[in-house]
């Protein structure tokens, strides 16, 4: 289609964003909207869908209106969104998902971990379905939060007559189809299409069997695959809300971290089984696709379908990664003079510090060097990959009593080490097992410096990649949406076409035997974390009570 244009959409946790491309992959226009995030004690986390459709809406205009395009010329739209859980009731109506709750706050969100007590009840059943998540299913997935839900704000789980991922929700407030991807129901709801798909057996021994005895209407039942045109396009209140027209093709979506891989595994170069997908944003991502199934122990998967058709995924990542560091950060004596400094320069903190760490003009290895005996286990989330260990908690070592601005650099420079050296860990644990990679491909907000690229390849020892556009989980949303209007014979074929690598990052391999001495003491501090939060003995309480 001639002149043709797609548009991609994320929702990530603290925004959506909308980004108008050509076919060629080169972004147009884009624009973005803050969404709010609500936390309550118990380790919830809470959003509203109805602000969430209103900002993609909001975002999706905006963009249009930047790229300059006719509306009449977006052949297709893609969604990506957090795997968060949203909570409808009859016709859409949003229900609290807390007892007593904001009835607009109908989101658990990714990272809320409430249902801890459940996940591990759901692990202890030791059922084969757990296979496919790594051996042990998180408190993220919706697993447990539907079980926490049932247990314990029974109203609405009896009167929920829908239970989305958010990304197909959005699907259906654009459509009106109940399709499910294969993304989301595969990688968060224990759907395995190679075995047939819901295991009833599994959801009657976590104690969710009535979601079996209805058939799964409340959590899908037809399931397609990401990219598949849903229903008759926009409905026509959702053509009305994002400014776009009646019938534009809408995409079966993906999850937001899976868009990021759509968007740069496919660039020509290498083959997608060649590279790992790393998307660094507030947490982190990593996904590495193979041709046969490959088991993981503590990486999610192996996903059949879930990112790249026909190839079996495995996913792994950190709970907190552009977080951890945040969070780190704010410890720190000159947190609040530096923040006020990047606000002056326009830039967020991690830049800001990045940027003065290279100001002098040293090499990356050298700059890294400034860490010293400063070490940093920011799991303050806990572990995601490869150690699927919710209960780890951060260890910083080698603090003293600076607290300079430079002193601060050097923090956040043992925290992107920290991070770096837990990616390691997920590698190790994937090639160990037959799931080997050449070079990262990196992808997200905190990860855009030379110096965190860098950073990532000296201390993994695998070349970093980075893509040429600035924002790949837009494109690959926007892939889903060529895909939708049938503007590419397949996924191949529009990842090659619109993605591109622009930079590659080698590791300084003079340096390596220094990453190899951190690396060492970076895994006795993470066993230790471990056994304190008492991981080795089962016990959350470490114990000691």
């Amino acid at each position: 289609m001639s002149g043709a244009h797609v548009i991609g959409i994320d929702v990530g946790t603290g925004s959506a964003r909308a980004g108008v491309f050509d076919l060629a992959g080169h972004l147009l226009g884009t624009a973005k909207q803050e969404i709010s995030l609500h936390h309550a004690e118990g380790h919830r986390v809470e959003q509203s869908s109805a602000e969430i459709w209103k900002a993609v809406c909001g975002a999706t205009r905006g963009a249009v209106a930047e790229a300059g395009i006719d509306p009449n010329s977006v052949a297709g739209i893609g969604f990506d969104a957090t795997c968060s859980l949203v909570v409808s009731g009859p016709g859409g109506t949003p229900l609290p998902v807390s007892p007593g709750g904001d009835p607009a706050r109908d989101i658990i969100v990714w990272m809320d971990h409430r249902a801890l007590d459940q996940a591990a009840r759901i692990n202890a059943c030791a059922h084969d379905v757990l296979r496919y998540v790594g051996g042990v299913i998180s408190p993220e997935m919706q697993a447990p939060k539907l079980l926490w839900l049932k247990e314990r704000n029974p109203e609405s789980y009896a009167r929920a007559v829908q239970f989305f991922d958010l990304t197909d929700f959005l699907t259906w407030r654009a459509t009106g189809s109940l399709a499910r991807s294969i993304c989301t129901v595969t990688c968060k709801w224990t759907y395995v299409q190679k075995d047939g798909g819901w295991n009833a057996g599994f959801f009657r021994d976590i104690g969710l069997g009535d979601l079996a005895e209805d058939g799964f209407a409340r959590i899908g039942t037809e399931i397609v695959g990401a990219g598949t045109a849903l229903g008759a396009g926009l409905n026509a209140e959702a053509a009305a809300d994002m400014g776009l027209p009646v019938g534009t093709c809408v995409a079966a979506g993906l999850i937001d971290a899976h868009a990021g891989g759509l968007g740069t595994v496919g660039a020509p170069g290498a083959a997608p089984e060649e590279r790992m997908a790393y998307v660094f944003g507030t947490s982190s991502c990593t996904m590495t696709t193979t041709s046969d199934p490959v088991f993981v122990p503590g990486v999610w998967g192996p996903y059949f379908s879930a990112m790249v058709p026909g190839m079996w995924l495995n996913e792994g990542g950190q709970s907190a990664a552009g977080a951890a560091i945040a969070h780190l950060l704010r410890h720190h004596p000159a947190s609040a003079e530096a923040a006020a400094a990047a606000r002056a320069d326009g830039l967020s903190l991690p830049d800001w510090l990045a940027r003065r760490a290279t100001a002098g003009g040293d090499p990356p290895a050298v700059i890294l060097h400034r860490t010293a005996r400063l070490h940093v286990v920011p799991e303050f989330l806990g572990n995601r990959a490869p150690f699927a260990d919710p209960m780890t908690r951060a260890v910083i070592a080698g603090l003293g009593m600076e607290d300079s601005i430079d002193s601060l650099v050097d923090l956040y420079l043992a925290g992107l080490l920290g991070l770096a050296y837990g990616l390691r860990q997920i590698i190790e644990a994937q090639t160990s097992s037959g799931a080997a990679i050449n070079s990262i491909i990196i992808s997200g907000g905190a990860g855009r410096s030379d110096l965190v690229r860098q950073a990532l390849a000296d201390a993994t020892g695998v070349a970093v990649e980075a893509p040429e556009t600035e924002e790949p989980v837009l494109l690959g949303s926007a892939i889903l949406g060529a895909m939708a209007a049938g503007l590419f014979p397949d996924a191949v074929a529009a990842m090659s076409e619109m993605s591109r690598c622009r930079d590659r990052y080698i590791p300084d391999f003079e340096s390596a035997g220094w990453h190899d001495r951190r690396y060492a003491i970076h895994n006795a501090l993470h066993a230790l974390a471990r056994d304190a939060a008492g991981y080795t003995h089962g016990d959350p309480s470490g114990g000691l009570v």
